[in-house]
């Protein structure tokens, strides 16, 4: 009988794999993971958390400005990037050391440096190598720019979070969350923004009518959205850069910024050592145990190219080790996953969307309101709340719920709970709203938006 040096070996010390290596040691598993970064991955390090954190920062000057409105004193202080990117750090090194403080109390070991497959049982970290019964990917991903002349220049999300000083005006390329969050970020901290899109408007996916309102917020913040715009190349000068486009436009401008996707970290990985197969666009293949075609490697999380979303790496990450180290069989519900942008104003979102609905379901009934939040009726913020349930009209059930608004992602979290217990708009009707608040509007809403084609009928 093989004998190895750990049962499980996960590469990448990100949500996922953090959780699963836990996880798996609380079970009785010898245990190692390694990391060539900091511990605590994208999310922690580069992502989700330093992101919030700056904008919060960016929020305090709404705040400043609706205080005026009632009764404060109407001067918005000075503000200090720096202070606040050093802030931002100490909090960062401070959860990379609780990751580390916990990967050490579950008694996992954790070597530094990058991975690479040897084979199907053995992994090299910096010169050495390790056999495990079971490997784990967790490698996450990385951003990407334009394959474009000159877009080499640009910054991603990663220097995004570590500027050294604020730009005057900064072009950022794409529509995405990425592209959207930090437009409100930067442009909430004073900076003019221009953002470029190649097709389609903000956030394709999403519902239409929320992504309609938060073009329509962000123009009025005075930020510029252009789409249908294709690029040629970016140009580096001694004072700035200049984007141009294909048509010949120049926007000169101080900082690009390209958002324009992310792709996994497979790069590097030896995964051809071991005839790790990948899907056609360059994740790792799994099935739904996050199993490759190789029986004993697994991978969880953005690097498979599912749905890149840390609550999701982590539930992965989970489930297989209750499936493998734990005997007890699981398996990722993807349905109804609630989803966040963190833009000005936030958007909180779970299930179909209204065109997805009419895909899957055929005849919907949706329900829309629109207001302006409380807070604003004395700040007189011109901003207004969006609200919206799907529902699938044969069952009852409420198939999405989106929102655009103050807090719009703390209240759809409870919405996710509701849905995924299969929730239908008669049990939304009858639950006692909350007041005052917006997130009584969802057990309120009673007038069914027209169908398209009765509205059609009737112009």
């Amino acid at each position: 009988m093989a004998s190895y040096d750990f049962d499980l070996f996960t590469i990448g010390a990100g949500s996922g794999g953090v959780a699963a290596s836990r996880r798996a040691a609380a079970y009785g598993a010898r245990v190692a993971i390694c990391e060539g970064s900091k511990v605590g991955g994208t999310c922690v390090i580069r992502g989700c958390v330093p992101k919030k954190l700056l904008s919060y920062g960016g929020q305090f000057r709404d705040a400043f400005e609706d205080a005026v409105g009632y009764g404060w004193a109407s001067e918005v202080p000075d503000f200090d990037w720096s202070k606040l990117l050093a802030a931002k750090d100490r909090e960062i090194d401070r959860l990379n050391q609780i990751y580390i403080g916990m990967l050490d109390k579950a008694g996992v070991t954790l070597i530094e440096g990058f991975g690479r497959l040897i084979d199907r049982n053995t992994v090299e970290v910096a010169g050495r190598r390790y056999t495990a019964k079971t490997i784990l990917i967790a490698t996450g991903g990385h951003p990407i720019g334009p394959s474009l002349p000159g877009f080499e220049h640009a910054i991603s999300s990663n220097e995004a979070l570590d500027l050294t000083a604020l730009p005057s005006r900064m072009v950022i390329i794409g529509g995405g969350y990425i592209a959207v969050e930090f437009a409100s970020i930067f442009n909430a901290l004073g900076v003019e923004i221009m953002m470029m899109i190649r097709s389609g408007d903000l956030l394709n996916g999403f519902d239409d009518d929320i992504r309609q309102a938060l073009a329509t917020e962000m123009r009025k913040r005075g930020i510029t959205i252009r789409s249908g715009v294709k690029l040629d190349r970016l140009e580096k000068h001694d004072d700035g850069y200049r984007v141009v486009t294909a048509a010949g436009e120049a926007i000169d401008t101080e900082l690009v910024f390209a958002a324009t996707g992310r792709v996994p970290n497979t790069r590097g990985l030896g995964l051809e050592n071991a005839g790790v197969e990948l899907d056609s666009k360059g994740g790792i293949a799994v099935d739904s145990w996050s199993r490759t075609n190789v029986d004993n490697i697994y991978a969880v999380g953005d690097v498979t190219n599912k749905v890149a979303l840390t609550p999701v790496a982590i539930a992965e990450g989970r489930a297989f080790v209750e499936t493998f180290f734990n005997d007890n069989p699981m398996e990722v519900d993807y349905s109804n996953i609630p989803t966040a942008v963190f833009s000005n104003p936030p958007i909180g979102t779970v299930g179909l969307t209204e065109g997805q609905a009419r895909e899957i379901c055929g005849e919907i009934d949706v329900y829309k309101s629109g207001f302006r939040p409380m807070k604003n009726t004395l700040s007189g913020r011109d901003e207004r709340t969006v609200m919206k349930l799907v529902v699938d009209r044969k069952s009852d059930r409420v198939m999405g719920a989106h929102m655009i608004g103050p807090d719009a992602p703390e209240i759809v979290q409870g919405l996710a709970i509701a849905m995924n217990c299969g929730a239908t708009k008669a049990q939304f009707d009858r639950t006692i709203g909350l007041h005052p608040s917006a997130a009584e509007e969802f057990v309120t809403m009673r007038e069914k938006v027209p169908d398209p084609a009765t509205r059609q009928a009737a112009e």
